[in-house]
């Protein structure tokens, strides 16, 4: 269900969960990894003895999460606060995410004879370590989430700063939209909120057009770039402090689909570009699209 193509879907998850800016974090970091950092974070994974057991509560944590599944029609009010937190995909679709999608760049061969290194491997697993616990921070309980986070804040520390977040050839633009967002006061925000609202009345060539620019994203070779900008915008509209109601129910969607635009906004026809990014300059105004 989650893959570096389909990263709107991630956030879109991502944006509804407690712990979800802290996990785009990690997948952040993830996407800027170099091979001279994998021994640093190889070294840091916990003996099997002390992961086994926090993997035990991972398992039972996750199928404690909300799910769709789970609703009860005798209670409608349980029924749309569940509709709004509920995740579209799972744990096992993120970890999957990470060990072949993040770090696809480490495996060596093809099909069942791919194999990683034995750095390559544990610097995998302690990543996985971090993702679920700030992805299950809901259904795990505190101690367990420090324990499973302990070796990659050490790491991280550790870790030179790496290279900058690539956004691409309109790095500047989709930089823009994001500080803009970051900084939404409390009429931006409905703003945003009833622009939203009017783009979710007229869908009307909106999903071909996301995926336009997914396509478009895929053949350039700038999906790992899309998703870099899909995680910063869970980070900005969780700083923008935009209601979660509000990200469940359209806002999310209207953001996402600008920023994919603005990846690939060189590559778009002009009638696909407009129809993702003009609900958004109705709502914050075009000073930041340059």
């Amino acid at each position: 269900m989650y893959s570096l193509v389909s990263a709107p879907v991630l956030g879109f998850d991502l944006t509804r969960l407690e712990g979800g800016p802290a996990a785009a974090e990690v997948m952040l970091r993830a996407l800027r990894l170099q091979s001279g950092d994998l021994p640093v974070l190889a070294e840091r994974l916990p003996d099997e003895n002390v992961r086994g057991p926090l993997w035990v509560e991972v398992e039972s944590a996750a199928r404690r999460m909300p799910t769709l599944k789970g609703m009860s029609k005798d209670d409608p009010a349980g029924n749309l606060a569940l509709v709004e937190r509920a995740p579209i995909g799972s744990v096992d679709a993120l970890l999957t995410c990470l060990r072949y999608d993040v770090m696809s760049w480490t495996w060596e061969g093809t099909g069942r004879d791919a194999r990683q290194s034995e750095d390559a491997a544990a610097a995998t697993a302690l990543l996985c370590d971090a993702a679920v616990a700030s992805y299950l921070r809901e259904v795990l309980d505190e101690e367990t989430r420090r324990r499973l986070g302990a070796g990659w804040v050490s790491a991280v520390r550790k870790l030179p700063s790496g290279p900058p977040i690539d956004l691409g050839p309109h790095h500047y633009t989709v930089s823009a939209l994001l500080d803009r967002l970051r900084t939404l006061r409390p009429e931006d925000r409905q703003r945003v909120s009833t622009s939203a609202d009017d783009a979710r009345r007229n869908t009307a060539g909106w999903s071909p057009a996301v995926h336009s620019a997914s396509w478009a994203a895929y053949l350039s070779d700038r999906v790992r770039t899309a998703a870099a900008a899909q995680m910063l915008l869970v980070q900005a509209v969780d700083t923008a402090g935009i209601p979660l109601a509000d990200r469940a129910g359209g806002v999310w969607n209207m953001l996402s689909g600008a920023v994919q635009a603005l990846v690939v906004r060189d590559l778009l026809d002009t009638a696909t570009a407009h129809r993702l990014l003009a609900p958004v300059v109705a709502a914050l105004g075009p000073a930041w699209l340059g």
